[in-house]
This record gives C-alpha cells, sequence and structure tokens, in this order.
C-alpha cells in the first residue's frame, strides 16, 4: 500500500522562492511510491487548522515543506501522536532539520530521507506565556536576539537574512543588558542582568548559530544558556564564536541543564522556533519523547 504523506507548504519560504521547489518535490515523492496530498493555508491559523484534520485522518506522515517557522506549525498538530514529522528543508535557517539530521541544503535528498520512513522519537517542549501555550522543537529566544526578531519583523527591506544583519546593527545601538529572574526547575531564582537567555532542545537557531551547542533532542532536558551583561565591545568581540558554539567557554556564559524553566524579564518578547510566542514572563517545561520525526 503507497504511504500516505501530507506535504505543508509554506509559499512564502525563501521570500517565495522556494515553491518552486515544490512541484519536483511532489514529483519524487510520488515517483517514490508515496500518495501525496498538499495543504497551503491562506494565513497561519489556516494551515494550522487543516493540517490538524488531516493528521486526525492519520497519514503516514505530515511534511513539512519550509523553513523553521513552518516546522513549529506542524510541530503543534502531530505532537502527541503517532503520526511522525518529516521536514524538506525549504526555508532559510533550517536549523531543526539539521539537529535531525535531515540535509537542509538538498529538497531531493530530504525527499528521499521522507520516502525511507524510518522515524524516531524525540522530545519537545511546552513554552506558555500569557494566553499563548505552545510546543517548540528547537531553541527560545529571549533579549537581545529576540529583540532583534521584533526589529527585523518590523522591516519589510532587505529580504532574507540581511534584514537580520540590519536588524542586529540598530538594535545594538541602543541595547542595554536586562535584569532577568530565572528560576531552573525548583532552585531558587537567579536574578542577573544578561543579554540574552536562550532556551535549547536543540542547538541552533539563526541559520546555525550555536547557541547551545550541546543541547540534545533525545535526552529529556533543555539546555539553558546564560550570557551575563557584558560591554557592548565585548559582546560585538565575542558575538562571532556563536557560530562554532565555543562562546560557551566565556567567563560571561553559563549553562545549565532542566527540565523546567521560567524566565522573568521587564519588555522582552520570547520568539521560539523563531515565531513570535508573547511577552515574558514565560514558562518552558520539556516533554520527553513527545514527537515522532522521519530522521
Amino acid at each position: 500500500m503507497s504511504p500516505q504523506l501530507v506535504l505543508l507548504v509554506n509559499p512564502a519560504a525563501r521570500g517565495g522562492r522556494a515553491v518552486r521547489l515544490l512541484g519536483p518535490v511532489a514529483r519524487r515523492l510520488r515517483a517514490g511510491g508515496a500518495d501525496v496530498s498538499v495543504i497551503v493555508g491562506d494565513s497561519a491559523p489556516d494551515a494550522l487548522e487543516r493540517a490538524c484534520a488531516a493528521v486526525a485522518e492519520r497519514p503516514d506522515a505530515l511534511v513539512a515543506f519550509g523553513g523553521d517557522g513552518l516546522v513549529h506549525l506542524a510541530v503543534q498538530a502531530v505532537v502527541g501522536t503517532d503520526v511522525p514529522l518529516g521536514i524538506i528543508p525549504a526555508g532559510t535557517g533550517n536549523d531543526i532539520a539539521t539537529a535531525l539530521g535531515v540535509p537542509r541544503k538538498d529538497p531531493m535528498a530530504a525527499a528521499r530521507v521522507v520516502l525511507r520512513g524510518r522515524s524516531r522519537l524525540v522530545d519537545a517542549a511546552r513554552i506558555q506565556a500569557g494566553q499563548a501555550d505552545e510546543v517548540f522543537a528547537g531553541v527560545v529566544c529571549c533579549g537581545f536576539d529576540s529583540r532583534v526578531n521584533e526589529r527585523a519583523n518590523g522591516l519589510s527591506w532587505p529580504p532574507g537574512m540581511a534584514k537580520y544583519l540590519l536588524a542586529t546593527f540598530q538594535e545594538l545601538r541602543r541595547f542595554r543588558p536586562i535584569p532577568f529572574r530565572i528560576t531552573l526547575d525548583d532552585d531558587e531564582p537567579i536574578e542577573r542582568e544578561a543579554m540574552l537567555v536562550a532556551v535549547g532542545n536543540t542547538s541552533s537557531y539563526g541559520a546555525g548559530m550555536r547557541v547551545c551547542p550541546d543541547a540534545q533532542p533525545d535526552d529529556g532536558l533543555l539546555d539553558v544558556m546564560i550570557l551575563s551583561a557584558l560591554s557592548k565591545a565585548e559582546f560585538v568581540r565575542v558575538f562571532p564564536s556563536v557560530y562554532r558554539g565555543v562562546h560557551v567557554a566565556h567567563e560571561a556564559v553559563s549553562v545549565r541543564r532542566v527540565r523546567r524553566v521560567v524566565l522573568e524579564a521587564p519588555d522582552v518578547v520570547a520568539y521560539a522556533d523563531g515565531e513570535r510566542i508573547g511577552p515574558v514572563p514565560v514558562t518552558c517545561e520539556i516533554q520527553p519523547g513527545a514527537l515522532r520525526v522521519i530522521a
């Protein structure tokens, strides 16, 4: 019997350029013997509603064709079910796909991974901020990085990663360390001025920034990386080392592995998997083995 695959598509991935790959990918999946249906929502809520309805029909996989934002949406539909999540990376960052060993730059190779259908259980994590209650697979950011996201989302130009570089320079001019209150599991709260706090189920965000370099998606724990207050000059000096994950050796960086973390801070918005969740305070809690993925 042919595997039933539901392809969830973000037509805006890579500024709309990735949709040109949709036809070849769908043909490759069908040539491999799969019965493929395609979902394109009119909006994110509409896409999620359609994805949930499709998962309720118990296909062999829900396959996200897009970047980390679309994977985040697909996770909401499949988490806690036995329907596996497949990924065809077609976004700008594709960090979650990378963490799961899916070829991030070769959609046809990713399609072959989906056709093999080998799945495994990984962790997900619940994030709550005000009325928002979602699940994430990758990294939560709070602080300088999330403020850059807020700023970049307000820019219509330039496209792609250039928008985030511009937003980084703009935010750096006005940024001041943020007073955080951080509660790790049941320990006494930590009160500290910090540049940012990242909570990682996987290791990277922002197209390869290994902010939580040792985070593993199947260890039942979250990695909490705290970058304490630095001068702007030192921050700029240290920042490039995040791409190699060696920033964790800096004296201002601390990393803890926990099952639950509560972050409190003024004027900070949390982002998860690159998607806006809502204003802090925010609570993140691991859900071991809650997500089945094709990898």
